[in-house]
């Protein structure tokens, strides 16, 4: 049985404030402890987690991603997920969080959201 993965693969950023990072693999349990320390890390004014590559979502990796929004929202940085899979998006709607966390179809939705929002 081959570990549980997820790589997280910093994209190019949408100007010198925005952090876009692609998630490749699963973010679940076996998983989140990496993610969070990872991206508690980042200093960007706004983040853009790519979820296009996240094969499999569970209730830890939406508690995570929630962890992450607090955790930037009381830095004052921007945070946005963007282009979730039908499974990503099934659990978050799910959890009910599709009203809390900022979601959008594609990276360059969240991008024009974020640099409207300057």
């Amino acid at each position: 049985m081959q570990p549980v993965k997820l790589d997280l693969i910093p994209q190019s950023s949408g100007g010198t404030q925005t952090n876009i990072t692609r998630l490749d693999g699963k973010l679940v349990l076996e998983t989140v402890h990496n993610f969070i320390a990872t991206m508690r890390e980042d200093k960007s004014a706004r983040l853009v987690l790519d979820m296009g590559g996240v094969s499999f979502l569970d209730s830890a990796g939406v508690g995570a991603l929630v962890q992450i929004f607090v955790h930037r929202r009381a830095q004052n940085q921007g945070f946005a997920l963007a282009a979730l899979t039908q499974q990503s998006n099934a659990v978050v709607t799910v959890a009910g969080l599709k009203k809390l966390l900022p979601i959008y179809d594609s990276v360059d939705q969240a991008q024009q959201a974020s640099s409207a929002s300057v």
